[in-house]
């Protein structure tokens, strides 16, 4: 007489019935894997994502500390405009490349038909999600990192931190904002030049009219009402105050209103990609 147990139950044993998840909980090892896989793409061409940025942003302090009355002679907000700058361009290079490592991600995926490659694997929405914006963001601090030493070693400038955590939080802030704002233009757009246009028409025109060059209380009432409309100023003020410990906007408000808009478009993106809006055929 056989021991061996019926073939039924031995199906039962290795196979879950359709439509039960396996992984019950966090997909920790998928999310790790996706998370690892989206730093490695932008290590692999450091010079490109890191360095070069930071050498970018380092020749606007240049450019403008010269042209603007050169070391200590300028002043806004009771400083030096060297380094009332400084700051704004930190964030601004972080900003930037938020967006651009989150936007090439799905929509490379989709002009070179390996889309598959993130929508197979056992991950949900939200780890999908969290793996793009987490590489994203950390690409973010690495060239804000890159362009805070430059900066930190170019003589006449002060970029010494005064309140760490306004730093890191509005940092985060900021980056997990552009990167969401990637996510959406990587799954709305067909091709490199869509993805090129948002950079080029909204989130470059709104980083640089948001403050970074000068401070909003010496434009006109109607001018300094539209720049409290930008969120890219309160991202910009509450960075600079971690450095400065001055803001042209109260803190707290500034970061409720850019959580908000986080929390927002989070949704949005979790949305779009659970329905796979222009992802899956």
């Amino acid at each position: 007489m056989s021991s061996q147990p019926p073939f039924g139950e031995i199906q039962s044993a290795v196979a879950n019935a359709p439509g039960v998840p396996v992984i019950r909980n966090v997909n920790w090892g998928g999310l790790r894997t996706l998370y690892v896989k989206e730093v490695r793409r932008f290590f692999k061409v450091q010079l490109q994502t890191i360095w070069a940025p930071a050498i970018t942003t380092l020749l606007y302090l240049i450019i403008f500390t010269v042209a603007l009355g050169g070391r200590g002679r300028a002043q806004v907000m009771g400083v030096p405009f060297g380094d009332f700058i400084a700051p704004g361009l930190i964030v601004m290079g972080m900003l930037q490349n938020a967006f651009a490592n989150a936007s090439f991600s799905l929509l490379v995926g989709k002009i070179q038909g390996t889309i598959v490659d993130y929508l197979q694997p056992p991950l949900s929405t939200s780890e999908l999600l969290a793996g793009i914006a987490g590489g994203a963001v950390t690409r973010a601090f690495c060239v804000g990192g890159a362009v805070w030493l430059a900066m930190a070693l170019w003589p006449g400038i002060d970029v010494t931190p005064h309140h760490l955590w306004a730093i890191l939080w509005f940092g985060f802030l900021g980056s997990l904002f552009l990167s969401f704002l990637g996510v959406l233009t990587s799954i709305w757009a067909e091709k490199f030049d869509h993805a090129a246009a948002v950079t080029n028409f909204v989130v470059a025109p709104l980083a640089l009219l948001s403050g970074t060059f000068y401070s909003v209380d010496r434009l006109a009432p109607a001018f300094r009402a539209i720049s409290h409309l930008n969120p890219f100023f309160y991202i910009i003020s509450g960075f600079r105050y971690g450095f400065l410990g001055v803001a042209d906007s109260p803190i707290a408000i500034g970061s409720a209103l850019v959580l908000a808009i986080n929390v927002a478009l989070g949704l949005l993106c979790y949305m779009l990609l659970r329905r796979g809006w222009k992802l899956k055929s």
